[in-house]
């Protein structure tokens, strides 16, 4: 059926798509093609600096991450598509992080996994199609395959990689979510965009550990989202003072982004703080049994780190916290916890507080 489309009226339906996608709840929708050589010896150079730590399955799929027609068979055109997360009733970011009692959460985090729902709206945008123009070749990703989501926004024009190696609009800043419909249909490609970050250095200037070690270099073995949630060890001990009260993800850099001064915000309930994630108290989370993590975060993405992590990071945070009986208390109580992990942290947090 897609051969049997002309150059008008694919790019009447492209109208139509952007049309549907709004009506999804996307802010956007754009299209490329499947040629990512660059993106793919960006990957490699980044790859070979070792720059990924643990994260092998950044490698493991070989060229199917930067060659779509070798993920999906038939692959010509991938649609990219923007969901704004920003929770614009939430607590104060910044409140938040300079308040040591108080744990930092990823704004993305705080409310149920966008995974699901992104993935539902994508095949129902791809139903759309197929009702209009008949049967097609497709598959939907949302971050949930090898699949080189930024690049391909960013060839799209759905904004451009800045320093901070996050997609950029001008529009609405960083704060969204990307997803993807890989298709055998022949539409025509949406115009890329110049990227606006200019001689501005602020996401690198504040990056807490230093990570971003050149513009649009992230190196993630320092980066505080891959210390809390890829990472599934021990934390380097010379990187545990720089990561403050943050025990799920960093938002360091998209906060300081000029651009994200227009950032809009979700129009999704689902996106919106649960359980108090926006300012919760380090004590009290740290506090929680494994059967309250688990109830308390069914639907969270945060419940993908697991319990022995969550324990990690929320002791690292608390031995940054300003010393108090009850933050020696809440570490002493998790002494002899089971996991050798956790009492390494534990044991670490403790002595900051012991010595100061």
């Amino acid at each position: 059926m897609s051969e049997q489309l002309t150059a008008s009226e694919s790019r009447r339906l492209l109208d139509r798509m952007q049309r549907w996608a709004r009506s999804l709840g996307f802010q956007a929708l754009g299209v490329s093609d499947i040629d990512l050589h660059d993106a793919e010896q960006k990957l490699h150079s980044w790859l070979a600096k070792g720059f990924h730590g643990e994260m092998a399955f950044m490698h493991k799929h070989g060229e199917k991450r930067t060659r779509p027609d070798l993920l999906v068979a038939g692959t010509v055109r991938v649609i990219s598509v923007r969901m704004d997360y920003w929770p614009g009733e939430a607590a104060e970011p910044w409140q938040v992080i300079n308040d040591g009692d108080k744990a930092f959460i990823s704004r993305y985090a705080l409310g149920r996994d966008y995974h699901k729902l992104m993935r539902k709206r994508l095949a129902r945008l791809a139903a759309k199609m197929e009702k209009e123009i008949g049967p097609m070749g497709f598959r939907v990703f949302t971050d949930s395959a090898p699949v080189m989501e930024k690049a391909i926004a960013e060839k799209a024009g759905l904004g451009w990689i800045g320093k901070h190696t996050n997609v950029l609009s001008r529009d609405a800043g960083s704060y969204f979510f990307l997803g993807e419909i890989y298709t055998d249909l022949p539409l025509p490609v949406t115009d890329a965009i110049t990227a606006h970050c200019g001689s501005c250095t602020a996401c690198m200037d504040i990056c807490p550990t230093q990570a971003i070690v050149a513009p649009y270099q992230l190196d993630a073995r320092r980066c505080i989202s891959y210390l809390t949630i890829e990472l599934r060890g021990s934390i380097p001990e010379s990187l545990r003072p720089m990561m403050g009260n943050r025990i799920y993800g960093c938002d360091d850099c998209q906060l300081v982004c000029p651009w994200n001064k227009y950032a809009q915000a979700t129009v999704e309930s689902d996106y919106l703080p649960r359980e108090g994630l926006d300012a919760p108290q380090l004590i009290d989370l740290f506090n929680w049994t494994e059967q309250e993590f688990l109830q308390k975060l069914e639907g969270s993405p945060i419940r993908r780190i697991g319990y022995e992590c969550w324990l990690r990071n929320i002791a690292v945070a608390l031995g940054n916290a300003g010393t108090s009986q009850a933050v020696i208390a809440a570490l002493q109580q998790k002494q002899a916890y089971p996991s050798d992990l956790v009492r390494e942290h534990v044991d670490w947090a403790l002595q900051q507080h012991l010595l100061s």
